[in-house]
């Protein structure tokens, strides 16, 4: 299948701009974001006005984890054989040729999506350069697109570089579980938080919430704008000192 251009992983990105990345996520008064025991009328009403904003955003793309994208698989896995060493640069499926893109997370290789894109928009993995060359056969038969963050461990920063070096993404919505976004936050490269807090007390223990990670220092917001919507969500909206 033929690909767009390749980059060395190595390659020199300090030319590159970082892409503006907004945590656009809804949660309930009490930080939970699993809306397993809400009520399904305001679950609903919720999503309308997420996606609502989503749009309004105009963001290049939007990244979530393994376990958020695994949803969207179509299908059981059906793996692939390779018949060749894959070189670990990007490769660009032929119809990724702009965005928005759907962007995942999968450390360990483990998504089988069997499909290329998400609603429309073109699928990107982030991989680290262990990934078995089986793995990559697949991606590649089903079109979906790959760059190539870290040998064993994925390097954020890196990954952002690359989705503004090679696929254009100047402005990224990221929109996944706690973990990824508390690894986002730990990092340094949230700039803007859009928040949606819903009517709801969950206090639900051991359910995911907005930020999870391990103890690390907190990081100072500054409000930008708060509005109230209709069924009583207020919209947060925090720049990230």
């Amino acid at each position: 299948m033929r690909g767009g251009p390749s980059r060395p992983f190595h390659c020199n990105l300090e030319y590159e701009v970082k892409p503006h990345v907004t945590m656009h996520m809804g949660s309930s008064i009490d930080g939970r974001i699993v809306p397993t025991h809400w009520p399904q009328d305001l679950t609903a009403q919720l999503t309308e006005v997420y996606e609502q904003i989503h749009q309004s955003l105009e963001a290049d793309g939007w990244i979530v984890g393994r376990v958020t994208m695994a949803d969207f698989a179509d299908g059981e896995p059906r793996p692939a054989k390779a018949t060749e060493v894959y070189p670990r640069t990007t490769w660009k499926a032929p119809s990724a040729e702009r965005g928005p893109y759907a962007i995942a997370i999968d450390r360990h290789a483990r998504l089988h999506m069997n499909t290329g894109s998400i609603n429309g928009d073109p699928l990107v993995l982030i991989l680290t350069e262990d990934v078995p060359d089986d793995h990559l056969a697949e991606l590649r038969r089903d079109g979906i697109s790959y760059i190539f963050a870290g040998r064993s461990e994925i390097d954020l920063a890196v990954a952002l570089d690359l989705l503004a070096s090679d696929f254009g993404v100047k402005r990224l919505l990221l929109e996944g579980g706690g973990g990824i976004n508390g690894s986002f936050l730990a990092a340094g490269l949230i700039d803007e938080i859009s928040l949606f807090i819903i009517p709801v007390a969950d206090g639900t223990t051991g359910m995911p919430s907005t930020f999870d990670r391990d103890a690390a220092p907190s990081r100072r917001l500054s409000l930008k704008s708060v509005e109230t919507l209709e069924h009583d969500v207020l919209h947060l909206r925090y720049q990230v000192a």
